[in-house]
């Protein structure tokens, strides 16, 4: 793990410095917040980044800030990725215009205070901010293997202390907190990060997780009302996504990682 608090002096320096000409960069969630960030630096840096989201509108806008940013190269994919068949697909897709990826970023998640279940059934929490990245790192390997160096960057939490990963309930079906299920599945990114990282090893493919700070995106609002009005509150006291967005960055294109 790189926690974003020790690395923040470092990681603007050298990033101005860190060029990605002829890097594919694969990013979740980037049609906002800091993953919208995170995909607008690396096409600045040269990279040709294909931006991952549901919203098509808010996908082709991220695609073209980064296209602004680098000159011509990024591309807007559409996915719902709470859906196992969805992530397929894309999956897809992207093997079939990039045979070499060079980095994968699993940004995309969300915090639900009601309990819902993805299209496959499943808890929506553990299926979009855990499972979806677990599949489809999995399915993007062989094109990964293909890079002279390739990174897998995890976006996790430390909102993961504190709890622990109950294989009883998996689904929340007891007592669910939306909260609770969200640690949860920042702490299942970091199981499989530290899993991947160890299986990796050797290869020419790296894996990391991180914490990117408290962040104010819109990730606690999009529930219902409530939780609206209480993240905005919270929020307040949260770093804005230009900082959030430094320690992904650094993990994807810092020569030093």
């Amino acid at each position: 793990r790189v926690r974003a608090q020790r690395r923040a002096k470092l990681v603007m320096g050298e990033q101005q410095q860190t060029e990605m000409h002829g890097k594919v960069c694969v990013v979740t969630g980037a049609t906002g917040g800091i993953g919208r960030v995170t995909a607008r630096e690396l096409a600045h840096r040269g990279a040709e980044v294909i931006i991952i989201g549901r919203n098509r509108e808010r996908g082709e806008a991220a695609a073209a800030a980064a296209r602004t940013a680098s000159g011509g190269r990024g591309a807007f994919l559409a996915a719902d990725l709470s859906s196992q068949n969805e992530i397929r697909r894309l999956a897809r897709e992207i093997l079939d215009r990039y045979p070499r990826i060079d980095v994968l970023v699993n940004n995309a998640g969300g915090m639900f205070r009601r309990r819902r279940l993805s299209p496959d059934g499943i808890e929506m929490t553990f299926a979009l901010n855990h499972l979806s990245g677990f599949l489809l790192t999995e399915l993007l390997l062989p094109a990964l293997s293909r890079a002279s160096a390739a990174r897998i960057v995890n976006v996790a939490s430390n909102a993961h202390r504190g709890v622990d990963i109950d294989f009883e309930n998996l689904q929340g079906e007891r007592g669910y907190r939306g909260l609770r299920a969200y640690k949860r599945s920042k702490l299942a990114n970091i199981c499989f990060t530290f899993a991947l990282a160890q299986r990796l090893a050797g290869s020419t493919v790296t894996a990391n997780a991180l914490h990117p700070g408290f962040v104010a995106t819109d990730i606690g609002a999009r529930s219902d009302w409530m939780a609206a009005i209480a993240w905005r509150l919270v929020s307040l006291f949260a770093i804005d996504v230009e900082k959030g967005a430094r320690t992904p960055v650094y993990l994807a294109a810092s020569p030093g990682v």
